[in-house]
């Protein structure tokens, strides 16, 4: 059976061919340039790549992918203001930080640049800095959605990895699964750095000091990786509650072997890959959705894995 979103990629690939050949004039020298906050380390973001490389195939346009390659945001604002001169059709930016990115943002927008936020951010923040619309998962509701399922599941006290403590939206992941669950959030978040060693000993350390904790929840293969090695060595592997943000190789294979109860897929494909499409047909033609666009939350359980597996790292 072919999926959902094999169907929707071939229609589009199907439909793109014709109307890029009608309008040569207006696809020639097309570009969208897409500017993230990952560092280089984090691979989690190749499917963000292989979203806007497959988009700009598929619609004829010249696509690129730029970051700061340790992940700095002032390093990003200056990415921004670099890509925005450079002179492009359009935009794609994550807001990882209002407070760092929202002047290069709302300078790009002010020059005339169509931008899309997508990512980390929130359809209000796109808003106020004058983007077009938001393509992302609401950080805090996929929390607290975390937490009730958790709280369902008989969960009280938990301890939120955070391997970026810096990022305000991930810190509204672990303030939304204390609220779900209807706890403070207190000392439960731990600052662990993004060194795996770092994160793998520090996890260690909380659990031998708390060792009533009922749930981890981690929020990305970064953090979600070390922690699993943790709970091999301490022997807490399945029986411990534990999700986590996010989808990746270790993560699905948690998953199977039922070490990890859930993933919480944000689909980053999507994010890549329909602000390109937005973009290119709102400037051929005039339409443009009318709402933000949720790609996510969603939970990944054991039951159908297939696809996940088959597609892991690359488009899922």
């Amino acid at each position: 059976m072919i999926s959902i979103v094999k169907k929707i990629a071939m229609a589009t690939a199907i439909a793109a061919l014709p109307l890029v050949a009608a309008t040569g004039a207006s696809a020639e020298g097309e570009k969208y340039i897409l500017v993230s906050h990952a560092p280089d380390s984090d691979s989690w973001w190749n499917t963000i790549k292989n979203g806007i490389a497959l988009a700009g195939e598929q619609m004829g346009v010249e696509v690129e992918y730029r970051n700061p390659p340790t992940g700095d945001l002032a390093d990003m604002a200056r990415i921004i203001d670099q890509a925005a001169a450079s002179g492009p059709n359009g935009i794609i930016t994550t807001l990882a930080d209002y407070d760092v990115l929202k002047e290069p943002i709302s300078k790009a927008v002010d020059s005339g640049i169509d931008v899309i936020i997508m990512n980390t951010g929130s359809g209000e923040q796109a808003r106020e800095v004058g983007a077009l619309m938001y393509v992302g998962q609401p950080e805090y509701d996929a929390g607290y959605a975390a937490g009730l399922r958790a709280k369902g599941d008989g969960m009280g006290s938990f301890l939120c990895v955070n391997h970026s403590i810096q990022q305000p939206t991930l810190v509204e992941r672990c303030q939304g699964f204390a609220d779900g669950l209807g706890v403070e959030l207190g000392n439960s978040m731990l600052d662990s750095g993004a060194d795996p060693a770092e994160i793998k000993n520090r996890v260690l350390a909380y659990l031998s000091a708390n060792p009533e904790t009922d749930a981890i929840l981690t929020l990305g293969p970064v953090s979600a990786d070390p922690t699993l090695l943790a709970l091999e060595e301490n022997g807490m592997a399945g029986d411990i509650y534990f999700g986590t943000f996010d989808l990746g190789e270790e993560i699905v294979k948690g998953i199977k072997s039922g070490v990890i109860q859930w993933g919480i897929d944000q689909q980053p494909f999507l994010q890549a890959y329909l602000p390109v499409v937005i973009l290119t047909n709102y400037h051929r033609y005039g339409v443009l959705p009318g709402n933000n666009i949720n790609s996510g939350p969603g939970f990944v359980t054991a039951d159908g894995l297939e696809k996940i597996e088959e597609f892991a790292g690359e488009y899922r």
